[in-house]
């Protein structure tokens, strides 16, 4: 092993203190800044439509009543809620009067998935036993119509 001289350990002693000092140098040059910023985006505007249904048993007879079932189609981007339903009756015969039947609709507020389908409510058709003659309406075609708010 050779013996460093005291002129070389001065030296080598000499570029390490040099390259610490850079490097400590270098490690704290750095800026400092302050700011603030924002953004904003349009919400969407919401109240898209959906598509509503009703769906009854056929073959309903004076004096009787049926179920009917409420359904909404979402073809939107965002969820919505159907809230109140109305509903009302027409016929395919203009002598099978729509005041000889009753509907209603018992809404349930109910969250639709976007492009989701889902039952938005129940309701009751009654076929009302009038004392006119009520063979118009044998086989025409009975429509609940229904409508949100």
């Amino acid at each position: 092993m050779s013996k460093l001289s005291l002129k070389r350990k001065a030296a080598i002693a000499a570029v390490t203190a040099g390259l610490v000092g850079v490097g400590g140098t270098a490690a704290i040059a750095y800026w400092t800044t302050t700011g603030t910023g924002s953004g904003n985006a349009a919400a969407s505007a919401g109240g898209g439509t959906v598509s509503l249904h009703s769906s009854f048993a056929a073959g309903l007879a004076p004096g009787q009543s049926t179920a009917v079932t409420y359904t909404a189609d979402n073809a939107n981007d965002s969820s919505t809620v159907v809230g109140a339903l109305t509903a009302n009756v027409t016929t395919s015969d203009a002598n099978c009067l729509p005041s000889w039947f009753t509907v209603t609709a018992v809404t349930s507020n109910t969250n639709v998935a976007a492009h989701k389908s889902a039952q938005v409510g129940t309701g009751t058709l009654t076929f009302l036993d009038d004392a006119a003659n009520q063979d118009a309406c044998k086989s025409a075609t009975i429509t609940v119509s229904v409508a949100s708010q």
